[in-house]
């Protein structure tokens, strides 16, 4: 038995990380009595999940309840079991469809964290019972990000990606009306702006030029910290997790370290492990991903999910799984940005297709991001290469109308006002196909072929290929003025444009497998005592899916109250 004063200090927690799921199990586990620590890598908090689109995805929510919707755990059964299959991990999954509505509640009534029904977005897999047309993802609320105070410049930013022009905050709600053009979408748009640029007096003050109010993830881990603030939970950023403390076949602390110098830590009732994933580390990438893979593709913070905390784990003996997936995103790479872009709703804008250098689409370019990731790597397969990069291709009209990655519409942000460092590596303009398709190195042939047949199903409204816009979950983000089918529109006007794009993540899926108390086990189903992991340190309940949006972060933290609450009831 090691002695106590061998510890620099003592805990009765220490949670790993500092994303969504890692700050609502400090919080929970306070408000059990737990004396808890949150360690943090880098020198800012959130993680991946500030970064992030914020949603959760809560089956049999009360906000959806109070709006009258019709949500039932053995409709949600249904759901997942026909999306994840034979794999399923019964005892785990049923422990999210009845912890997840508790979860959530619990967390509004004690934090600031305040979330509204995204009733028009629908789960992913429409084609299977169970399926949902709104109602399972939250969204969250705005947060004023001056009650942050002191800590507000250790806030890791929202990507520019998630926010309006790039500077202004919106919820998702607010985004899917103006993507789909829904009635009143240039009234509310004037009014943020206007919101923004009112606010000037906020960003002079504090010398910050973000949006005082911010969204998405970034509002779910401002308002979680600011909890922290409330409630006296140390964060200690800067602190290199390095291996973990076992003491007579029990988890009870941790090495890190710190201001220069390793310090250990003792946790009395054990350690969770939320430290993310590890696609920012390129051997692990090259052991288990699939190839092609490169850590630029990735959308998730740099220097970050290293992967310590699997490989701190399999030196225990902890079981593992899903280690060759990821949560895919398709994404871009855009010069002068650190981290690449992940490209969500444009895909599904009307005008714009999706190329392998054979000229040839291979995928319903408005399906998930992780199936049309996952599609691309099959393609790759069958082209013998040819799929990395593909290419997103659209004219003139497109331009002028629809954003796509870092290039807001023409009508606001025309070629002349477009970084010239983007000309011919974000992305390639010609006066004609032809021109085009030789400047990017596709096969002239078969563009024209794909132009020619996606004209065609634009007209009569019917995608013979991939029935893009033949569900309501391609509709989405689809122009609800373009008919017969919002997800379709010509190519046909030139100049026309094409950007390279790439098989990306916004994090890995596999790690650390674990019960349904989030607790770490091994092969043969023993836990190892006093370790937890959540997020994506575990191999996702989820499997091999992505249920609907939300899919991460909601049992990322439903797991972290679970694993707070089982840590807490520990003797």
């Amino acid at each position: 038995m090691t002695d106590q004063s061998e510890f620099n200090t003592d805990y009765d927690l220490v949670v790993v990380g500092s994303g969504a799921g890692a700050l609502t199990a400090a919080i929970t586990a306070q408000a059990q009595g737990l004396r808890v620590l949150v360690v943090e890598k880098t020198d800012k908090y959130g993680g991946t999940s500030a970064l992030s689109g914020g949603g959760i995805w809560i089956p049999c929510n009360h906000h959806f309840k109070a709006k009258g919707g019709n949500d039932t755990p053995e409709k949600v059964w249904t759901y997942l079991k026909n999306a994840i299959g034979d794999d399923i991990d019964e005892p785990r999954v049923r422990t999210y469809i009845d912890k997840a509505p508790e979860m959530i509640q619990w967390l509004e009534n004690n934090s600031r964290l305040r979330y509204a029904v995204a009733e028009k977005y629908p789960d992913y897999y429409p084609h299977l019972d169970g399926f949902l047309p709104g109602g399972r993802t939250l969204d969250p609320e705005l947060f004023d990000i001056s009650a942050l105070k002191d800590e507000l410049p250790n806030l890791r930013q929202a990507s520019r990606g998630n926010l309006l022009m790039g500077k202004i905050s919106w919820t998702a709600r607010q985004a899917h009306v103006a993507m789909s053009k829904s009635p009143g979408w240039r009234l509310m748009l004037m009014w943020m702006m206007l919101r923004y640029k009112m606010d000037f007096m906020w960003r002079k003050k504090t010398g910050e030029q973000r949006d005082r109010r911010t969204a998405l993830g970034n509002a779910l881990i401002a308002s979680l910290r600011a909890t922290l603030i409330d409630k006296n939970i140390p964060l200690w950023l800067n602190t290199n997790f390095v291996e973990l403390i076992e003491e007579d076949g029990r988890v009870c602390g941790i090495v890190v370290e710190r201001n220069g110098r390793q310090q250990r830590i003792r946790a009395d009732k054990g350690v969770i492990l939320a430290s993310g994933g590890f696609e920012q580390n390129p051997a692990l990438r090259e052991k288990y991903l699939p190839q092609p893979n490169k850590i630029e593709w990735s959308a998730t913070p740099e220097g970050a999910n290293t992967g310590v905390a699997l490989e701190q784990g399999q030196k225990l003996g902890a079981a593992t799984a899903l280690l060759d997936w990821a949560w895919w995103t398709p994404s871009f790479l855009v010069p002068g940005e650190t981290k690449a872009r992940g490209v969500f709703a444009e895909r599904a804008f009307p005008g714009a297709i999706v190329v392998n250098s054979l000229g040839k689409r291979y995928v319903n370019e408005a399906a998930p991001y992780l199936e049309f990731v996952t599609s691309m790597y099959a393609d790759n397969k069958v082209t013998q290469g040819k799929t990395f990069p593909s290419w997103v291709v659209f004219d003139a009209k497109f331009r002028f109308n629809y954003a796509m990655g870092p290039l807001m519409p023409g009508q606001i942000m025309p070629d002349m006002r477009l970084r010239k460092e983007w000309l011919n590596k974000l992305y390639y303009k010609a006066d004609t196909l032809e021109e085009l398709a030789q400047k990017i190195g596709v096969d002239v042939a078969g563009l024209k072929e794909t132009v020619k047949k996606i004209n065609h199903y634009a007209e009569t409204g019917v995608d013979e290929d991939f029935d893009r816009g033949g569900n309501v979950f391609d509709r989405y983000y689809g122009d609800s003025n373009v008919k017969p089918n919002p997800c379709l529109a010509p190519v046909a006007k030139g100049p026309f444009y094409a950007m390279p794009i790439q098989g990306g993540d916004i994090g890995t899926k596999g790690g650390l497998l674990t019960n349904k108390h989030a607790q770490v086990v091994k092969p043969d189903g023993q836990v190892i005592k006093g370790l937890y992991a959540i997020g994506n340190t575990s191999a996702s309940v989820m499997g091999t899916t992505y249920p609907g949006a939300g899919g991460t972060l909601g049992p990322a933290m439903t797991f972290g109250y679970i694993a707070a609450l089982d840590a807490a009831a520990q003797k």
